[in-house]
């Protein structure tokens, strides 16, 4: 190669290396330590879909970290120090929402060998077992499950387990699911996600059944459609996302799957 052609590829190249550089990052407000979800080794099924997002609007995949705690939307996206969260519901009204990614619901997670499993709140055996819920206080009025127990008069029964779980631990929201694989609790109410993903490790053998049905009465809801959030005012990235949505969609689910999350 002559010289000219040899300092022809050089500029080829710089160019091309511009280029790629100059395509601003696809940047995500994640949990470092939120697995089945994401943590910081980008071992999450969101850290996939995210991926996969990335790889499709040809942009660099770039993470800002921050616990999901009380002010992580204003702390994160909203400061503008990322631009999408993963995995918000489809209804939330803090941030603009993309077109829904999956849905899932709460699960019933009950060992195997105690026969049939749970499927219903009404369920009659439910008024002579220990219940597992997540919850995100103190009082056990938040969560769907709590109220529909509470409802039914079996509030007694209830153990709580703290949806953000023991922040110094690799799996931080694990617990509930470990206690009805030790025997402490005979039944629990888990985030579909969560459920499957950790049911699955288990060394005892483990049911997992989603909710049904997916209402119980007017107003408490147990299967959530999930989307990616972005600011309110960025409609472009929005419409972008939800076109790798739509587009994609049987390769998210693949992922979604993957991780044994139960798939509405």
């Amino acid at each position: 190669m002559s010289s000219v052609y040899r300092l022809f590829g050089i500029c080829l190249c710089a160019v091309a290396t511009l280029s790629a550089t100059a395509r601003p990052p696809l940047r995500i407000c994640s949990d470092p330590n939120n697995m089945p979800f994401s943590n910081d080794k980008e071992q999450g099924f969101e850290n996939a879909i995210a991926r996969l997002v990335a790889r499709e609007l040809d942009r660099p995949l770039a993470y800002f970290w921050w616990p999901q705690r009380r002010g992580f939307f204003r702390n994160t996206v909203n400061a503008g120090r990322c631009d999408v969260v993963m995995g918000v519901p489809a209804e939330l009204g803090l941030l603009q929402p993309t077109r829904p990614y999956y849905r899932s619901s709460y699960a019933f997670v009950s060992r195997r060998d105690g026969g049939r499993p749970v499927q219903s709140l009404d369920d009659p055996r439910l008024k002579t077992l220990t219940i597992g819920i997540q919850i995100t206080g103190d009082d056990y009025n938040n969560p769907p499950a709590a109220q529909a127990l509470a409802a039914r008069h079996l509030i007694q029964n209830v153990r709580g387990y703290t949806v953000y779980g023991d922040y110094s631990k690799a799996d931080p929201q694990r617990e509930v699911v470990d206690a009805v694989a030790d025997g402490r609790l005979d039944v629990a109410i888990v985030w579909g996600p969560l459920a499957g993903y950790y049911g699955r490790r288990e060394t005892t053998p483990l049911d997992v059944v989603p909710v049904t049905p997916d209402r119980d009465g007017s107003s408490l809801v147990f299967a959530f459609d999930i989307a990616m959030g972005v600011r309110r005012e960025d409609r472009a990235l929005r419409a972008a996302l939800d076109t790798v949505i739509g587009r994609r969609r049987e390769e998210i689910r693949h992922i979604l799957r993957s991780y044994g999350v139960p798939l509405r």
